[in-house]
């Protein structure tokens, strides 16, 4: 948080509650974000459980900390801007910021109580590698969407088949148990690959073998000294050396000519010792009370299963060893397992991760490479760029005359980027104002600093406007601009664009990275609601569990997958990036072939609207050359 003073004000924490079974309350969201309540000893929040319904019986005997202030109110009583996001969620006084959404609020919860004792550094550490443990939305990380929903969501679906006599096991679990076989990386990772080829060949012993002889018991810190470098892995010593008061061993002499010369393909790999490698994050911190309480119906009702799990029954064992975590997990009802020591072959553990259903590569034997190709096929369809023209092609704000707040230029960037960013805004200013009425809701999505939503919230004020966006910090300095205009018609909401649920009726989103402008109007569409949006990072757009490319049914019987890909890299490639040679291109000769492309991506995300109610127009923002991002798609519903 550099940069950014905090203080530490009052805050509530808003969690769903729907059941309670064997000590585990549900949502699985509420479980894991009481436990790491617990593991950091956190007294910040005053905690609000929200029951699913009236009539909810509700009894938190020894499911919650202690120490953790909880009352129970019902969905009507929460803040008007809770109302409109997905739980878990975090509030300060005065209701206008708010963090929803599980991995975001976790990792306020961990920023929170380091501020509160910034003693506690193994607290801070939870968020990895320069700090970026979960920080990636689950739209474009695989991995936070594992940890985040998936995971959490199968482990409640399956706790509630177990009653079945023979219920199955979710394939998210399979995808754990393969993510815990793959190879570690690090940022040190040749030094300490090389480290470990050291001490497989001073114990005399072959990497096979040595994986072999490694324990699932790992090292505390009553028994760190008398380890034994032959039989421990290196893996754990360096992991637990971080949980420990005990230091790593200094290895100042340098290593042996033989291991200084081996061969990068040569060095054993790095195995796991937790969720994300060789430290202890909050990745582990969410799996736990989720795996725990799926082993636990496995060990009761299909205790043969067990063996299929081998890595995720050895991290289950070795997680327990870390400080703290038994002590946290005894004060929200986790008791655990013994499980007993599994050693599965090779064999075994292919087998299993076999199961796994994997994602087939879609072929075209009729695919040719280029874009120029591509755009011949969409034009003997028919299919050709067409913009809408500008409805107000010189209309400005009168910059001079706002508040110096209001301005880009307060969010600290150059005088020549401030000009631009101002004449972006000009464009999509003119086209709100001109639909929004009295008392409607504007939605700024992916609003970074706020440069649209601060000039709505203070153009419209009998609107009310919120701001929605993944990264704290940007918020944050929204949040301060808004302060020193005095706005009161605006909400900040720090999470994924999935967990805001409000209605409203125009949404605005200026240069969404890649598939987060088809999220906007996705979210626009199924509230039926306006949307103006300028698309950014083509080159970044690809199929998601949420969609499929191309959009439209138009394109999609005309390009395949691997086609309309093509237009979305050469839509990067504007025409100042160009050489000139490359810069006419047959359909449209003044125009480079990267704004060529880029049109045709957007034409598909507009007739894709259409096909679903909506009149949208395509416009190219004026003048040009304040972005080379520079389309406006506008849509409205019939």
């Amino acid at each position: 948080m550099k940069g950014i003073k905090k203080s530490l004000t009052e805050e509530y924490l808003y969690l769903d509650f729907s059941h309670q079974i064997e000590g585990c309350i549900f949502p699985l969201h509420t479980s894991v974000t009481l436990f790491l309540l617990s593991y950091c000893d956190c007294k910040i929040f005053k905690v609000c459980l929200v029951p699913a319904g009236e009539g909810t019986d509700i009894s938190l005997k020894n499911v919650v900390p202690q120490d953790v202030q909880v009352q129970v109110i019902s969905r009507q009583e929460l803040p008007p801007i809770v109302q409109n996001c997905c739980l878990p969620a975090a509030v300060e006084k005065p209701d206008n910021f708010c963090r929803a959404g599980l991995a975001v609020v976790l990792r306020h919860i961990i920023q929170k109580s380091y501020e509160a004792d910034p003693s506690k550094k193994e607290i801070l550490e939870l968020l990895g590698f320069k700090k970026t443990c979960l920080k990636a939305c689950a739209e474009v990380s695989q991995w936070t969407r594992l940890c985040e929903l998936t995971i959490p969501l199968a482990i409640e679906n399956f706790l509630r088949e177990s009653s079945d006599q023979h219920p199955t096991i979710p394939a998210e679990i399979l995808q754990l148990e393969r993510k815990l076989s793959e190879p570690v990386r690090v940022h040190n990772d040749d030094k300490l690959r090389r480290q470990k080829l050291k001490q497989q060949k001073a114990a005399g012993v072959g990497p096979s073998l040595a994986k072999e002889k490694t324990k699932s018991k790992v090292p505390t810190q009553e028994t760190s000294e008398e380890l034994d470098s032959s039989s421990e892995s290196l893996e754990l010593q360096v992991a637990f050396s971080k949980l420990t008061v005990l230091e790593e061993p200094a290895t100042t002499n340098r290593e042996p000519s033989h291991i200084r010369k081996a061969k990068a393909s040569d060095l054993p790999p790095l195995e796991h010792v937790f969720a994300e490698g060789l430290d202890f994050t909050l990745a582990d911190i969410v799996l736990l009370p989720c795996i725990h309480h799926f082993l636990v119906i496995i060990c009761k009702n299909l205790s043969e299963k067990l063996i299929e799990f081998p890595l995720l029954a050895a991290w289950y064992q070795r997680i327990q060893e870390v400080p703290r975590v038994k002590t946290a997990a005894s004060q929200c009802g986790i008791q655990f397992l013994h499980l007993p020591e599994l050693l599965a072959t090779s064999n075994e553990q292919d087998s299993n991760l076999r199961e796994v259903p994997a994602v087939e590569e879609q072929s075209d034997a009729a695919f040719i490479g280029g874009p120029r190709p591509t755009m011949t096929k969409l034009m003997e369809k028919g299919i050709e760029v067409m913009f809408s023209p500008h409805p107000c092609p010189t209309w400005t704000l009168d910059w001079n005359s706002l508040p110096a707040a209001v301005s880009p230029k307060e969010g600290k960037m150059s005088s020549d980027r401030a000009l631009r960013k101002q004449q972006q805004l000009n464009n999509l200013v003119y086209v709100v104002t001109n639909q929004a009425k009295p008392g409607d809701r504007i939605v700024d999505f992916c609003s970074g600093g706020g440069h649209v939503g601060i000039v709505l919230a203070h153009m419209l004020p009998s609107c009310q406007v919120t701001l929605i966006e993944n990264k704290e910090l940007s918020l944050i300095r929204a949040k301060k601009r808004s302060d020193e205009l005095g706005l009161s018609n605006i909400w900040f909401i720090q999470a994924n664009m999935e967990y805001f649920t409000g209605m409203f009726n125009i949404g605005v989103a200026l240069h969404a990275c890649g598939v987060a402008t088809d999220m906007v109007i996705e979210r626009c569409i199924k509230t039926r609601a306006s949307f103006v949006t300028c698309p950014c990072c083509y080159g970044f757009i690809q199929n998601t569990s949420k969609f499929n490319f191309p959009k439209s049914e138009q394109f999609k019987k005309t390009l395949s997958y691997k086609e309309h890909m093509i237009l979305c890299r050469f839509a990067d490639q504007t025409a100042v990036q160009l050489p000139p040679p490359r810069r006419l291109v047959g359909m449209c000769v003044h125009r480079a072939a990267g704004k060529q492309c880029m049109c045709l991506v957007d034409l598909d995300r507009a007739i894709a609207a259409e096909e679903r109610g909506y009149s949208v127009q395509v416009i190219s923002m004026e003048p040009e050359s304040c972005s080379p991002k520079n389309n406006m798609i506008v849509g409205v519903p019939i």
